[in-house]
């Protein structure tokens, strides 16, 4: 029998489409996010694999507006299961689906693919928005799809995108960033490295400290939603917040912060141990890997309201309870007091966009999506430690993010 023939994954369409759309979106990227974006001047005629720290919901219109090529994104598989959307989107530049948190080797597969048809290839190593400020952790793994693809490395760092948007806030602020191409990895150059020199190598150039006062980044409500990162009060340890314009309180003890202009944060009627929101995550993280989970596993931690779907994974979702309760125990996370999913048979679970929730259990996707004031972090972070706890590592720091 004769073998089906694959189809195409480079179309002409694609670099057409990508450049109709940047005469609207390029001007409009520039005015909202305060965006310099450098020309990627040596691009010339090759293919790349593009890696970017990911600060902002737009960093892929700014690596499109440094490339003359057509980019293909690797992206999660949330924008493959919108149905009609989807396809258009697949249609019209044809990113490469990545099942999120896990090894995907038909994402490998396919960038593979695309790179023998003659494309150059963009993708977010830390697989997450940050969070605080600081580029996220990038696992090992990076260095095998580099090795198999054998393309240049272009590092493209995106820097002041946490001060205009952080990804727990709504909207963006008037500030400054810059968007640019700062080096290229050559295949001999890392050929001759070890992956873990690479990895090390890859970790130092992507990695963007905004925890820092260098700049002032505007808006009427710099502390809106900043409840979607943090969870743990330093005065009373696990907690729940709640903010409005510039000032984020403790619902059980009171505490306030004000966050400033200069990403700074300041305490309100005493002082406030966390200089930038950096300090209170990593503190925060710490705080959960220390933390023992037996008494929780009788009594929830937390409980929320949420909409509750099952993704049909790169079709569509379907939304199975409009509103139901969801609890998170230390040992598994229960919805509606039927749906119980014990960490155990849970392969992952991660947050999309700023406060979407995806539990991957036993060959189905469940999507939580809860209000504006939904903290999904904490439930990727116990999850973590639980597995941390399981599996010898006690005091393991990598929660997920």
């Amino acid at each position: 029998m004769k073998q089906k023939k694959r189809k195409k994954w480079v179309r002409p369409r694609h670099r057409v489409f990508r450049s109709l759309l940047l005469l609207v979106i390029a001007p409009y990227v520039k005015l909202r996010f305060g965006v310099k974006v450098e020309r990627f001047a040596q691009e010339g005629k090759r293919q790349y694999l593009v890696m970017m720290n990911h600060q902002t919901s737009a960093d892929q219109f700014f690596i499109s507006m440094a490339f003359r090529k057509h980019v293909y994104y690797i992206a999660t598989e949330d924008i493959f299961s919108l149905g009609w959307i989807s396809k258009v989107i697949r249609y019209l530049v044809a990113p490469i689906p990545i099942k999120k948190q896990t090894t995907d080797l038909q994402a490998v597969k396919n960038c593979i693919q695309v790179v023998r048809e003659g494309g150059t290839i963009a993708l977010a190593p830390e697989g997450n928005r940050t969070y605080s400020g600081k580029t996220e952790y990038i696992k090992p793994s990076i260095v095998k799809l580099a090795r198999a693809l054998k393309l240049p490395v272009a590092i493209f760092r995106i820097e002041g995108g946490y001060g205009v948007q952080p990804r727990w806030c709504d909207g963006t602020r008037k500030g400054r960033m810059r968007a640019f191409v700062s080096r290229v990895i050559e295949p001999e150059v890392y050929g001759a490295l070890s992956d873990e020199e690479f990895i090390a190598l890859l970790r130092e150039e992507l990695y963007v400290n905004e925890a820092v006062a260098d700049a002032c980044y505007t808006h009427g409500k710099l502390a809106e939603y900043l409840e979607r990162a943090v969870y743990v009060c330093p005065d009373c340890g696990l907690s729940v917040f709640e903010s409005h314009g510039d000032i984020i309180t403790c619902k059980t003890c009171g505490k306030q912060a004000r966050y400033l202009p200069s990403k700074e944060l300041e305490g309100i009627g005493a002082a406030f141990p966390f200089r930038f929101v950096n300090d209170w995550y990593e503190y925060q993280t710490d705080f959960v890997s220390k933390l023992d989970l037996t008494p929780f596993c009788e009594t929830a931690m937390y409980c929320d309201t949420v909409r509750l779907s099952r993704v049909h994974l790169y079709q569509y979702k379907e939304v199975l309870k409009p509103e139901t309760q969801v609890c998170l125990y230390g040992d598994r996370i229960v919805i509606g007091g039927e749906l119980v999913l014990p960490f155990d048979d849970v392969s992952a679970v991660t947050v999309l966009g700023r406060n979407k929730l995806n539990i991957y259990h036993d060959g189905t996707v469940y999507q939580l999506k809860g209000d504006k004031r939904f903290n999904a972090l904490k439930y990727v972070n116990i999850y973590y430690h639980y597995k941390n706890i399981n599996e010898g590592r006690e005091d393991g720091k990598f929660l997920g993010l």
